[in-house]
């Protein structure tokens, strides 16, 4: 007999995974706040859950994807939440990127009543959603990593278990403040060449191939020259990771000036009105500062 999975958060990632593991063949029902997402993975071939609950109640295996960690914290120990819904025995996968230190929280309290949990936040953003390419990082036991791995793999190319619970937003966390501060590196080097005369598109095709290069810049550049910022990864979901890092390197004993720098480069974007950019959309920063635009000349 087929398990059943139960999927609660269809936002911008949660509905094409949700549909990705439909279109693997798995019995899937789901459950989100906003009906009209529900009701699509609904006529995709999920069934609607009534509740939270009730989600809980029906699955085998409950995946969340939801905003960050109070959203978690609710969806999983709050009244009529999964915790009360659940069967013991029940193996819970947390694909949401909160605070390690609050993962590792409800994974105890949920151990209490006997409901077993992984944390698995992702990167890719939507486009990796939709095409079921994600990069999964994983905390939890090797069991339950073994059990959930092949409802991983419909959503994402990779999963690596990394460690204990917890060590899966970690990850995503170093994740985070690398992605951030290439961005911004990457924005503050073809501002300077654009502002000293040197076509950007040239320079980025120069250095792509040497030490340079990264997956970052390879991604981002292209998008500066053509003026595309919609997300994407939006920049207010990026300032809300790097304030569970900032968070998390404070209770831990970890200063990151870089990362608290970039931070504030994306509270400035956010008063803006750049907050539902890109995070591509940094170089509009450095662009305002040196009153230039990074366009090719060709």
């Amino acid at each position: 007999m087929n398990k059943v999975i139960g999927f609660i958060g269809l936002g911008i990632m949660g509905k094409p995974m949700s549909k990705n593991l439909i279109k693997a063949g798995h019995n899937v029902v789901v459950y989100d706040v906003v009906q009209s997402a529900v009701d699509e993975v609904a006529a995709f071939g999920a069934k609607a859950g009534k509740s939270l609950k009730d989600v809980a109640a029906q699955a085998d295996i409950i995946i969340t994807m939801l905003p960050n960690s109070p959203h978690v914290r609710q969806v999983m120990l709050g009244i009529d939440g999964v915790i009360e819904g659940a069967k013991p025995g029940t193996l819970v996968v947390d694909m949401s990127s909160i605070a390690p230190l609050v993962a590792r929280d409800v994974a105890a309290k949920l151990a209490e009543k006997h409901i077993r949990m992984l944390d698995a936040p992702v990167s890719g953003g939507e486009p990796k959603a939709i095409d079921g390419t994600l990069s999964i990082m994983v905390g939890g036991s090797q069991d339950d990593f073994d059990e959930a791995l092949p409802l991983l793999k419909c959503m994402g190319s990779s999963a690596v278990l990394v460690g204990d619970v917890g060590a899966g937003n970690v990850t995503k966390l170093a994740n985070q403040i690398i992605v951030a501060v290439n961005i911004a590196a990457v924005s503050e080097a073809l501002t300077l060449a654009t502002k000293a005369g040197v076509d950007p598109q040239l320079v980025f095709e120069a250095i792509k191939g040497g030490l340079a290069g990264s997956t970052v810049l390879n991604a981002k550049a292209p998008l500066m020259f053509q003026r595309k910022f919609n997300p994407g990864f939006r920049i207010n979901l990026h300032i809300k990771d790097l304030g569970n890092v900032l968070e998390t390197s404070h209770e831990v004993g970890v200063p990151l000036p870089l990362t608290a720098s970039v931070m504030e480069i994306m509270q400035a974007l956010k008063v803006d009105g750049h907050g539902d950019a890109d995070h591509g959309a940094l170089v509009l920063h450095y662009e305002k500062l040196a009153r230039t635009q990074v366009v090719s000349k060709e």
